[in-house]
């Protein structure tokens, strides 16, 4: 999944220890099954299969792990697999630093996301189809709650707990609650796929920067 140079990088720091380095996605899902990680940090492309389909086999045994790409396709399509992987962020080696990793791999455990919805917006809009939308729009439009429509906005402007709350002004504890049901409802795993399935359904739109 990553390289030793990176494992070395991550395990000095005090917060964070690696449980194990795997080459191929077979590998990968074997050690999560016996090691349950909080935060796997993959390849998009393995020698075995993709990114994105270790994550899927990886998320059926530790269905709570948070995924980290890093990888030099930097492609609109691999971002979007990527995502629908359950992504908390996406890195190319070109461009990423070791500090970034670091970073990226703590704020995953946390259950942040750093995907900022720009860079999935317009990949999203080009692929999906405006009638399917409309209809998928109408048939759940009665499922969602206006204040359940707020949340979802305000979780694609990357707002967080607190911020929602006095955005708001309800508790925390009840914009959890929200979420939780949002997840629930859109048959997703995160924050970030609630955001990505809500804006394809065209339950929200997400404005590109």
């Amino acid at each position: 999944m990553l390289g030793s140079a990176i494992a070395r990088v991550l395990d000095v720091e005090a917060d964070l220890t690696v449980i194990g380095i795997a080459r191929t996605g077979a590998e990968a899902a074997l050690i999560a099954s016996r090691a349950n990680p909080g935060v796997v940090l993959i390849d998009f492309h393995l020698p075995d299969m993709t990114g994105p389909a270790a994550a899927a086999i990886i998320r059926g045994g530790v269905p709570d792990a948070a995924f980290v790409f890093h990888s030099a396709e930097d492609s609109e399509t691999a971002l979007l697999d990527a995502i629908d992987a359950g992504a908390s962020a996406y890195l190319t080696k070109s461009l990423s630093t070791a500090e970034q990793i670091v970073k990226a791999v703590r704020q995953a455990g946390r259950g942040e996301v750093l995907i900022p919805a720009s860079l999935f917006a317009k990949a999203i809009a080009r692929q999906r189809s405006a009638r399917d939308r409309q209809q998928e729009r109408d048939r759940l439009a009665a499922d969602f709650t206006a204040r359940e429509l707020e949340v979802l906005a305000l979780l694609a402007e990357g707002l967080d707990t607190a911020d929602m709350s006095e955005r708001l002004s309800i508790a925390p504890h009840t914009i959890e609650w929200h979420v939780r049901h949002l997840i629930e409802k859109l048959k997703v795993h995160s924050k970030l796929q609630a955001v990505i399935a809500a804006a394809r359904l065209g339950l929200i739109d997400l404005a590109e920067e």
